[in-house]
């Protein structure tokens, strides 16, 4: 049976602390909902109404544009072994970029890494949790190093520019603000 809380529990971040792998949902008011898993040291919760996820470079950037039109968004946690569990966080949401104010004090959460396009910060306004009794196990084998293998073959520059060309709107043609906001320039700018 499920049950709801307005803020994360010590046990509910013990739990958060221990996962690899999230889901982070987001969707404006029209066209596509996204669904993205995450891995790797990405979250860190910050206390019991808030939790903060550095977004790597991937091949779309639909979180950012949802979250500036429309701040819900929901992350779910999920337990792959051990006791059956799903835990969901609610909220609003704010996307920080490389020249927003607050953007060194929160990367400082995080190990360096140039691939990150942006800060996320969920603000917790509900958290239900749920059995999971059909959740399968899975064995959790390493983090996957595809992601830092091709950011250090394009250097920081060549990934702003991965972000100029495939990262600028979302599926719907919304902009992430990425380039604005980050203070890239185009190689032809320069």
């Amino acid at each position: 049976m499920g049950q709801t809380f307005t803020a994360l529990s010590d046990k509910h971040i013990e739990f958060i602390e221990n996962q690899k792998i999230f889901f982070v949902g987001t969707a404006v008011d029209t066209g596509n909902v996204n669904i993205s898993p995450k891995g790797g040291d990405s979250l860190r919760v910050v206390d019991a109404n808030t939790i903060v996820w550095q977004n790597l470079t991937g091949s779309g950037n639909e979180s950012a544009t949802h979250v500036i039109r429309n701040p819900r968004m929901t992350i779910m946690f999920c337990a792959f072994e051990g006791k059956p569990l799903i835990l969901r966080t609610y909220g609003n949401a704010r996307v920080l970029h490389r020249n927003d104010a607050e953007w060194a004090q929160y990367m400082a959460l995080f190990e360096p890494n140039f691939t990150a396009r942006q800060i996320f910060i969920l603000d917790i306004s509900l958290v239900l949790s749920s059995c999971g009794m059909a959740v399968p196990f899975f064995d959790y084998q390493g983090d996957r190093d595809f992601l830092d293998k091709w950011a250090m073959k394009q250097g920081e520059e060549g990934i702003e520019q991965y972000w100029i060309k495939r990262n600028q709107k979302s599926l719907d043609g919304f902009d992430t603000e990425i380039v604005t906001r980050a203070g890239i320039k185009a190689a032809s700018d320069e």
